[in-house]
Formats: structure tokens, C-alpha cells, sequence
């Protein structure tokens, strides 16, 4: 998927690599609950940033970003878990876990813009 959205191509890129994460670890470790948790806040952020692309108003552009944000924090608790208990290795944790700070970085300064100019 490309797009003129940054945010929108990142949050995409980020939902490819948590599935393929999700696939390592279900076939290798036989772990379900947790990484089904990372993969369902990793691929929300996307759909939920393509859902604020066709909001129709500002208040529900704010709403579904503000739902991205707090996946993209969600995710992040997830991978440090996943990460601290041995499933994930460190350095693909810490990648993802960066990659999920720099989108939440960008969502909220978007929210913060968007409260500015209502």
C-alpha cells in the first residue's frame, strides 16, 4: 500500500511487520495469547488511521486517531512483554517497539494540532 499519507504508509509497514512477528512467534515459540494481543493493536493503528482519512467531521478524525494513539501504546506494552518473558529477541522488540513510539509520537502531535484549531 502506497500513499501520499505518511502516517498512513508507516502505520501500514509497521501492521506487515507485526504480522509477520505474529507468524515467527506462533510457529516457532507455540505462543497464542500474547501475540495475538501485539497483533491485534499493531494492525489496528493502520485501520484505524484509514478510518480518520474518511472521518466526517474533525471531532471524529480526533476520536479514531486518539484510538491509533492508544493501540500504538497498547502495542508497545505487548512487545516489551512479549520481549521480557523470552519470546521476542530484544532487538526485534526494541525495533518494533521504536517504530510504535514514532507513530505515536506523530499521532499525537496531530492530536494536539487538531484540539488547537477546532
Amino acid at each position: 500500500m502506497r500513499n501520499e499519507n505518511p502516517l498512513l504508509e508507516k502505520s501500514y509497514d509497521f501492521a506487515l511487520e507485526t504480522v509477520s512477528l505474529y507468524k515467527q512467534i506462533v510457529a516457532s515459540k507455540k505462543e497464542f495469547v500474547l501475540s495475538k494481543q501485539m497483533l491485534r493493536s499493531g494492525t489496528s493503528i493502520g485501520a484505524n488511521i484509514t478510518e480518520a482519512n474518511g472521518a466526517i467531521s474533525t471531532a471524529d478524525f480526533s476520536a479514531k486517531v486518539s484510538i491509533a494513539y492508544k493501540e500504538s501504546l497498547e502495542v508497545k506494552y505487548w512487545l516489551s512483554l512479549l520481549k521480557d518473558s523470552g519470546y521476542v529477541a530484544k532487538g526485534i522488540a526494541n525495533t518494533l517497539i521504536a517504530q510504535a513510539d514514532e507513530l505515536s509520537k506523530i499521532m499525537f502531535s496531530i492530536l494536539k494540532t487538531t484540539k488547537r484549531t477546532k
